[in-house]
């Protein structure tokens, strides 16, 4: 039945999904995807502004969309997120952690205070997330309401390769989320919750906007970047969307513990 309607595998309409970071750069991205494809949305973002911004888009979209002005600081606001998915909708399917920093400095210029803040909004804030997420999907499995769940975390080719220009917290902070993808795939696979991440490289976003623009220094920094991208472009919001799709619905069922590189073939050459 799934080989004769493949287009099945990929449907998420009517599921629950939570995304932090949803005023962000790929935050956003997700929040129009599974708002398009039909989910149910927890949307939360530390920006009000930008938050009400998507949150009202996904709604003219047709979604229903509940907005939470929070970041997923600590134990209880992550605990707090997934409880107001259950209280909202009545359950969690879909993880999706989109929130995030990076600070960029040489490491005789950074401060260790800098350093952890990055650790810990990459890679604990994560933690947390995916481990309230869990609890709750793993109690939904137990009581037969659920087959399983999805939770995406985003990485970066920057968990794979260095970077010359004062990476060190973000490079330590995305090895440290796929180590997490790589040890909770191989725990939570006999659940049937998969657990996976996408990692893009520079794609389009207001951070990245200079880099696609027409100036000398553009010119120069994009030139450099796509001697090492076999595609010969930089990457579009449209270039994650299929692989989150991908991972938050049924297709992916066979895939846990798996970094998705977004990437043009960045991290192959």
């Amino acid at each position: 039945m799934t080989l004769s309607h493949p287009a099945k595998m990929f449907d998420v309409s009517g599921q629950i999904a939570l995304i932090t970071g949803a005023s962000g750069a790929f935050g956003m991205v997700a929040a129009r995807v599974l708002a398009g494809a039909g989910c149910k949305l927890v949307l939360a973002a530390g920006n009000q502004d930008a938050l009400d911004a998507i949150a009202t888009e996904c709604r003219e979209m047709g979604a229903e969309v509940t907005a939470i002005n929070t970041r997923p600081s600590d134990e209880t606001a992550c605990d707090s997120l997934v409880a107001e998915a259950v209280r909202a909708y009545g359950g969690l399917d879909i993880l999706v952690v989109a929130s995030g920093m990076n600070k960029v400095a040489l490491i005789n210029d950074m401060a260790p205070e800098t350093f952890t803040a990055v650790m810990d909004a990459n890679v604990t804030q994560s933690w947390l997330m995916a481990r309230a997420a869990a609890g709750q999907m793993k109690a939904q499995v137990a009581a037969g309401t659920h087959l399983g769940g999805k939770i995406v975390l985003v990485s970066s080719a920057r968990g794979l390769l260095g970077h010359p220009a004062g990476y060190t917290a973000y490079c330590a902070s995305k090895s440290a989320t796929d180590g997490i993808v790589k040890a909770l795939g191989c725990e939570l696979g006999p659940t049937g919750i998969t657990v996976n991440a996408i990692a893009p490289t520079v794609f389009r976003s207001p951070l990245t906007a200079w880099m696609f623009e027409d100036t000398e220094k553009a010119k120069a920094v994009r030139a450099g970047f796509l001697s090492r991208v076999p595609k010969g472009r930089l990457g579009e919001p449209e270039d994650l969307a299929g692989p989150l799709l991908f991972l938050a619905s049924k297709a992916s069922d066979f895939y846990t513990g798996h970094i998705l590189y977004a990437d043009g073939g960045y991290t192959a050459g």
